[in-house]
């Protein structure tokens, strides 16, 4: 078949759209118009191959008594009613042969039986209303065909009021997993076949719009608001009882209004008012416009604090839920994000009237993405095929028709790695068209020819350094590099969230709030896809038995499934709070700097502290000035200066729609005076007797040096770490070999070192036991030299590492591991907390005093990795259930973890249900430790944070804490 041949196709393998769909149309949720859910169980019959069954299901004395059911909204494969979910990333899950598909195609017969009310209304009509089914749909109602459809993720209406019938009707709905539409819809997570949203039915009375367009605009020079809505195919009145308007539809009216923005998202409700229905408005005057290269709302710079987001549940897929809905926004707001790029096509429309209500900044992506033509040098990829630029355009339309009326949807996006094609040029013509007053994104055509943002994924740190400076690579096309150079610049995704990490994040902050082309960025993403499992409690792509996927690559979220936020989420809260807080110039003050983008902070307040080792000494409030975007200013507490650990924290001062009085939103620390070194444990001499050393509370093994007990504490295999799991960042991503450190880790032996004794020393003041530690079938190695000393109670210990030979590869840590009886688990420390912290993701690593239990600092990768560290820690105690256990002290701040398991079977474990405890607590004690970076998808870890093979001391103090 030629590529322009489409005579043979099946109605599901067409380019086309589909057929018999009434035209896109505004998406509210209430009117005063009858309204009917379809929602519920729906019989159900699922079919191998597209062409399994016959039609005769639609006709309405049909049996089905003998069917499954599924609940409607849902996904077929996560009900137990046949198949399973695939997950891939860039691959199509089946030949690439546009526009057809497989003949082995799971097919879903659905039928609905409704009753429709004696009361439903007579005169103008109804439209049935389906917001999403995945991937082509078919429509019968009481035996006649409505028509067919494409674009999953996209509503489609069909005209019924002459085919609904008093009493019983029947509804039948046949959806195919592939269609031709599946080719446009590549995006990076779970192919979900289903009826996923919401159907309805809706009365639309004679004289009701067929449409309306709310145009709602702000002059910041003058603070005048600009109002007209357009209603179409009728006449009506637009009525804001709070600004005091009635006045005609499609007049313009122009008056002070409090502006809206995602910091104070100020709504004024109206109404719309036609003869046939009055429908609810929400409206928020604000202008979006791309000024002196920089993207602007009510003539201010943005900075986006921004967050990727797939809609997704572990237990229901992509149905999701309003609740789980706005616990997502509320966890949001929460960690001080301020933006959505609703990757990679729109969300359920209600998500958007929650971003309207509580704030939000949303890049609304059309549901587009051919990203595994990109597999075959992008030939015949959809984007750049004529036969497919009706589909393309439709879903266009689709989308800003639905979400054109939301105040929170600021940028268009065309759709996401498409690579490039006329097709798309097509669509931003129709968008500006349509909707001139907002700017068009799309990051996959690196001349941005279509659109008015400069974006990019993944950029490193110097390129975007690069970027803001206006200096980048250059096009070929004089014109062309001008308009991009001149554009503004946008990360629509970087810092992939995958696993642990992501690390980088406060170096490219820095780099946004330097540069004022450079407004922010979309972290990749905002959840780990983990599904629901009996037996692997989250599963990820080759868990249902794929024969392609992409394995944990799901998993790339600031959240875990259960929506448990991540230690990477409260890393990016603290890097990017709206409000700076840093050392002054004396103990108790602190220079606080207003980074809102609209607001001052007289929402807030701020509470101070001081504290010794820990302990709290004085508190109180302070009273900061009145300060601008970007104004800073010092603050003092009203206290005597002192030493000791101070903080500043600015808390909600009345509660908000997301976060109750007293929601911590930003704090700053500083140190006065010096803290503490331990004693030195100097003195004891070492005692032989028979098998075993004693040197003050420690006993050894007099042939190893082994130690063997702290006081009556027992203590297994202490000695020279360099090995951790590699992370997700630590395994790499294949584009980036040089990277891929976990690979090069094992490559080089690391994770199997071999420990050689080469002398244990009795001397007069210390035992010194001297090793080489190195990798079988290498050359290299580090002459490891342990020294211990001790007065009366406290053992102390120096280790000394010289490497040797022509090291290669950076160590994963280096450090001490031993191993503890179960019972002394639980931990307390003086350092960062209380979360895990790595050297490249330690922002949000608060100084103080902290106790978790064991099971506590692990963190639960749904993967198995490296994780549950603290760092910048002075000193940690295990102890048993009766107080008693060991302390170790650092003779500099150091980092630990604590776990049920060692090393290795972390390293081993697929899933978290391969962890099993033992019985013993493994301890780590580390000297340093290598960063994390974004390397599973971005940028490696960065130079500074790179631990390279190189000469260390570092030293420790050791003492049993009594019962």
């Amino acid at each position: 078949m030629s590529r322009t041949d489409t005579a043979s196709l099946t109605w599901y393998e067409s380019p086309s759209p589909g057929t018999g769909c009434l035209p896109p149309r505004a998406w509210y949720a209430e009117s005063d118009a009858r309204r009917l859910s379809l929602n519920g169980r729906w019989a159900f019959r699922l079919s191998p191959r597209a062409d399994g069954e016959d039609t005769s299901f639609v006709r309405p004395d049909f049996d089905a008594s003998d069917w499954a059911t599924v609940a409607v909204p849902g996904h077929w494969v996560l009900q137990g009613a046949g198949g399973a979910p695939a997950y891939t990333n860039v691959v199509y899950p089946f030949p690439v042969d546009p526009p057809r598909v497989p003949s082995e195609n799971p097919t879903g017969d659905h039928l609905r039986l409704f009753e429709l009310p004696g009361d439903w209304p007579g005169g103008g009509g109804s439209v049935l209303r389906f917001d999403g089914v995945e991937s082509a749909a078919r429509v019968w109602l009481n035996g006649v065909e409505l028509g067919d459809f494409k674009g999953s993720r996209l509503p489609h209406e069909f005209a019924v009021g002459e085919l609904l019938r008093p009493g019983a009707n029947v509804l039948a709905v046949r959806v195919h997993a592939w269609s031709s539409g599946s080719y446009l819809e590549d995006q990076d997570q779970w192919w979900l076949p289903g009826i996923f949203r919401d159907v309805t039915l809706l009365h639309r009375p004679a004289g009701a719009p067929g449409d309306f367009f709310v145009h709602a605009g702000y002059d910041h020079r003058t603070g005048s608001g600009t109002l007209r809505v357009e209603c179409e195919g009728t006449e009506g009145r637009v009525l804001v009882p709070g600004l005091g308007l009635d006045i005609a539809a499609g007049e313009t009216v122009t008056l002070p209004v409090e502006p809206w923005t995602a910091e104070t998202p100020r709504l004024y409700e109206g109404e719309l008012v036609t003869p046939g229905e009055r429908v609810p408005l929400r409206i928020g005057f604000r202008t979006v416009a791309v000024a002196d290269g920089v993207l602007r709302v009510n003539g201010r710079r943005l900075l986006f604090r921004g967050v990727n987001r797939h809609e997704f549940h572990p237990e229901t897929g992509r149905t999701v839920d309003a609740e789980t809905m706005r616990r997502d926004l509320v966890l949001m707001k929460r960690h001080n994000v301020n933006a959505v790029r609703t990757s990679h096509y729109p969300p359920h429309p209600a998500f958007l009237d929650l971003c309207d209500e509580l704030g939000l900044w949303v890049i609304d992506e059309c549901d587009l993405e051919t990203h595994g033509f990109a597999e075959a040098d992008w030939r015949n990829n959809p984007v750049d095929d004529p036969r497919w630029t009706p589909a393309l355009l439709d879903r266009a339309a689709r989308m800003v028709e639905r979400d054109k009326n939301h105040p929170s949807v600021i940028v268009w996006s065309l759709g996401n790695e498409c690579g490039t094609g006329a097709g798309l040029g097509a669509m931003a013509r129709w968008m500006r068209q349509r909707d001139p007053d907002r700017p068009l994104h799309y990051e996959g055509d690196p001349s941005c020819a279509d659109v008015d943002l400069y974006s990019r994924m993944y950029a490193s740190h110097a390129e975007v350094e690069l970027i803001g400076r206006r200096a980048e690579e250059t096009l070929e096309d004089p014109e062309l590099d001008a308009r991009r150079r001149a554009m503004p610049f946008v990360l629509c995704e970087y810092a992939h969230a995958m696993g642990n990490g992501p690390g980088g994040l406060s170096e490219y902050q820095r780099l946004f709030e330097r540069y004022e082309r450079c407004q922010g960025g979309f972290v990749w993403e905002w959840i780990d896809h983990g599904l629901a499992h009996p037996e692997l409690g989250f599963a990820y792509g080759g868990d249902f038995g794929e024969e392609l996927h992409d394995g944990n690559f799901v998993c790339d979220g600031l959240l875990f499934p259960d929506r448990t936020p991540s230690p990477g989420l409260a890393e990016y809260k603290k890097v990017v709070e709206p409000v700076r807080i840093a050392p002054g110039s004396a103990p108790g003050a602190f220079t606080v700097t207003n980074t809102y983008d609209f607001t001052g902070l007289d929402h807030l307040e701020f509470r101070w502290s001081q504290e010794a080792d820990g302990v709290l000494v004085a508190s109180g409030t302070l009273a900061v000035p009145p300060l601008a975007p970007g104004a800073s200013a010092e603050v003092a507490a009203d206290a005597p200066p002192g030493d000791g650990l101070w903080t500043l924290r600015a808390v909600l001062a009345e509660a908000t729609a997301w976060a109750g009085r007293g929601h911590l939103v930003a704090w700053g620390q500083s140190e006065a005076g010096t803290p503490a070194a331990p004693r030195p444990a100097t003195g004891a001499r070492p005692r032989v007797s028979g098998s075993t050393v004693a040197l003050g509370p420690g006993t050894f093994d007099a042939a190893t040096g082994a130690l063997l007990r702290i006081g009556d504490i027992p203590v297994e295999g202490l000695r020279l770490d360099v090995w951790r799991a590699p992370t997700d960042n630590d395994n790499g991503a294949a584009w980036q070999p040089d990277e891929r450190y976990g690979r090069l880790w094992r490559e080089w032996g690391l994770h199997r070192m071999r420990h050689r004794l080469d002398a244990v020393e009795a001397g007069a003041d210390a035992l010194t036991v001297r090793t080489r530690v190195a990798p079988a079938g290498r050359d290299v190695g580090l002459r490891t030299v342990y020294r211990w000393t001790a007065d009366g109670d406290r053992l102390g210990l120096t280790v000394s590492v010289e490497p040797e030979g022509d090291w290669r590869v950076p160590l994963p840590r280096l450090g001490v591991r031993f191993a503890l009886p179960a019972a002394y688990d639980a931990v307390r420390w003086f350092g960062g907390g209380p979360g895990e912290a790595y050297p490249d993701t330690r922002a949000a690593a608060m100084l103080g005093r902290w106790a978790r239990g064991v099971d506590e600092l692990q963190t639960p990768y749904v993967r198995p990795q490296e994780n549950g560290a603290r760092a910048g820690v002075r000193w940690v105690e295990l102890t048993g259930a009766g107080g008693g256990g060991l302390r170790a002290e650092g003779g500099a701040p150091f980092s630990f973890t604590a776990r049920r398991w060692t090393g290795e079977e972390l390293d081993a474990a697929e899933h978290l249900t391969d962890l099993v405890a033992g019985d013993r607590v493994h301890v780590g004690l580390d000297h340093a430790v290598q960063g994390i970076g974004s390397g599973s998808c971005g940028p490696g870890v960065l130079p500074a944070y790179r631990l390279d093979a190189a000469p260390a001391e570092f030293s420790f103090v050791f003492s049993a804490r009594g019962r």
